[in-house]
């Protein structure tokens, strides 16, 4: 018999933990230990283990992890409402940072390599492609506590892999909330009138790439940080726009805004691309494009 490497995934009833799920039921030489907050959503419940487990018990969770011995953990779970993250602030350092400083110090005493899913809200957005040396300057506490976690990682982790992504989109069988490419499609499907705005950019990610890039990360013990995103680069509202041309729909109902109009209580980085040449170079990642990304959809 084959040893197989073990995996531990948390966060996995989120859309990349599902993913997660899914790319590794695929994969035969990797033994799955699914983690997350409540039942397991994922529809296929064998071929694999699943546990509840609070991120934010660390006693729990350290329990589990010297029970399991795990070759890899990928950290997918964290708060990630941005606008929550600014009213529930203990919540978010609990979820976002202090859970994160316990998983990267228990990687070094128990030996795993960690992978850690960072975010492109940890810049200020004043420039169209950032790569991995770029600065990081959060606009928002829900930029900072990611930031915080990266550090975390860097100074308590011996093998770690930090992957930045940027507006992640998909979809599951249960969906425990949606993302902007469901939103749109629902939106111009119905014809209701809504606002979008015309002046933040991104390179939306498709969530199975964004699970490719995970364990392509977590097979290669890859140390470091990578952008792991879409190839195209596009406004919100031109990202609309494509939504409404793959499935010909009007974009009638459609009011261009610019940020400022939407009183949103964090504020968001207006530009952030995420280029990602070393992921592509030295991981060998390859995201579809972005018509590829709705096509897989199935809507």
């Amino acid at each position: 018999m084959t040893n197989k490497t073990k995996v531990l995934v948390t966060g996995s009833n989120g859309l990349l933990g599902q993913k997660l799920t899914d790319l590794f039921l695929q994969r035969s030489d990797w033994d799955l230990l699914a983690t997350g907050a409540g039942r397991n959503r994922h529809p296929q419940q064998m071929g694999y283990r699943y546990q509840t487990l609070d991120i934010t018990d660390s006693a729990a969770m350290e329990r589990l992890l010297m029970q399991e011995l795990p070759d890899v953990v990928i950290h997918t779970a964290a708060m990630t409402q941005v606008d929550d993250c600014e009213f529930k602030r203990d919540e978010c350092v609990a979820l976002n940072v202090t859970a994160v400083e316990n998983l990267a110090r228990l990687s070094t005493k128990l030996g795993f390599h960690l992978v850690h899913v960072s975010t492109d809200f940890i810049f200020d957005g004043t420039k169209p492609m950032y790569t991995e040396l770029d600065e990081a300057n959060p606009l928002s506490y829900y930029g900072w506590s990611k930031l915080e976690g990266e550090k975390r990682v860097i100074e308590f982790a011996n093998s770690y892999s930090i992957l930045r992504t940027v507006l992640v989109y998909g979809k599951v069988a249960d969906m425990s909330r949606t993302n902007i490419v469901l939103w749109a499609h629902g939106t111009l499907k119905q014809q209701k009138s809504a606002n979008v705005v015309t002046d933040q950019y991104r390179t939306p990610t498709l969530a199975e790439d964004l699970a490719m890039g995970c364990f392509l990360a977590a097979a290669q013990r890859a140390q470091g940080i990578y952008n792991i995103a879409g190839k195209d680069y596009m406004s919100v509202i031109e990202l609309v726009e494509r939504v409404a041309q793959f499935y010909g729909y009007s974009m009638d109902c459609i009011n261009r805004v610019d940020s400022s109009t939407l009183n949103q209580p964090a504020k968001r980085p207006p530009i952030t691309g995420l280029d990602i040449t070393k992921a592509v170079s030295e991981l060998g990642y390859n995201p579809h494009s972005f018509e590829e990304g709705l096509a897989l959809l199935g809507l």
